[in-house]
């Protein structure tokens, strides 16, 4: 079941395929593995590639979210894929999980890895982490690249706000069900209804990031699905907030803003980051000059 959300096929329970973004897909290979200790997690990260630093946050669950992409992205830039608090092979700790934090250990690691500034790029989950990672780290961060993500909880969909509530209370039944899976088999050190309590317990809390949003410095690209589990008035309430929208930018494109907009057509939240439209879309503004 390569490149599809497996939950669709191995549980009834519509929580989960509303609320997060899990497939099957083959583990890329990696060119180097390793571990950093920061902020008291253990953190593992993979490097793929070489050129300017792309650190790359996976969604929600599963760490190869990105599936075959992250090779793509590989090409011309030294791709460093993390992988997150509790997810993959990245042990937990007692820290519950917060975008905020886990903003943090990624900051730490680009220090620690002596990255520089480097751009940065996750999707769903990991989008929410590398916006809290720009917003309070801006040293760290030179262009951010936001897949699929709100910059509140009124920008899901109802319906996805409830399953985010629900989440905590299906962990019984979902944890064993991806244990089962071959997403289970690929990471069996993961305890994954634990994962999902925690993942839960993060999602059900309201926020809103908007005025942070406002004051961002990282040159910045968003990309939605054109049938993602954003709300399409929020898509365009984020892209004003980073001062898009705003004005005609004139014949010669003068007036545009520096910050980017993409809407890829044919696509959902759950299929986004294995598109191959992606990595196009995302070569193309990290390596554009400023306007």
């Amino acid at each position: 079941m390569l490149r599809r959300d497996f939950v669709k096929a191995s549980l009834s329970s519509a929580v989960l395929a509303a609320a997060l973004p899990i497939r099957a897909t083959e583990s890329p290979v990696a060119s180097r593995g390793a571990f950093a200790d920061v902020d008291g997690q253990h953190l593992f990260y993979s490097v793929h590639g070489a050129g300017k630093p792309l650190v790359l946050l996976h969604g929600g669950i599963d760490p190869d979210s990105f599936g075959s992409n992250l090779a793509k992205l590989a090409k011309g830039r030294r791709v460093v894929a993390v992988h997150l608090q509790a997810h993959g092979r990245t042990p937990d700790t007692d820290r519950p999980l917060r975008s905020e934090t886990m903003g943090d250990d990624v900051a730490a690691l680009i220090g620690q890895l002596k990255l520089g500034k480097a751009d940065l790029m996750g999707y769903s989950l990991g989008a929410g982490v590398a916006l809290q990672a720009a917003i309070r780290h801006p040293d760290a961060v030179d262009r951010l690249v936001v897949v699929s993500a709100a910059m509140r909880q009124d920008g899901f969909y109802p319906e996805g706000v409830e399953a985010f509530r629900q989440l905590e209370a299906n962990a019984a039944t979902l944890g064993p069900s991806v244990k089962a899976s071959p997403l289970g088999a690929r990471y069996p050190e993961v305890d994954w209804t634990r994962l999902f309590r925690k993942v839960g317990d993060l999602t059900k809390r309201p926020f809103d990031w908007s005025a942070d949003v406002a004051k961002l410095q990282a040159r910045t690209l968003l990309v939605f699905a054109d049938a993602d589990a954003i709300r399409p008035e929020h898509m365009v309430e984020f892209w004003k907030a980073l001062g898009g929208g705003r004005r005609d930018a004139g014949m010669d494109g003068s007036q545009r803003p520096a910050n980017e907009l993409a809407i890829l057509p044919g696509t959902t939240h759950y299929s986004l980051p294995v598109d191959a439209m992606l990595p196009e879309v995302v070569g193309r503004f990290l390596g554009s000059p400023p306007p």
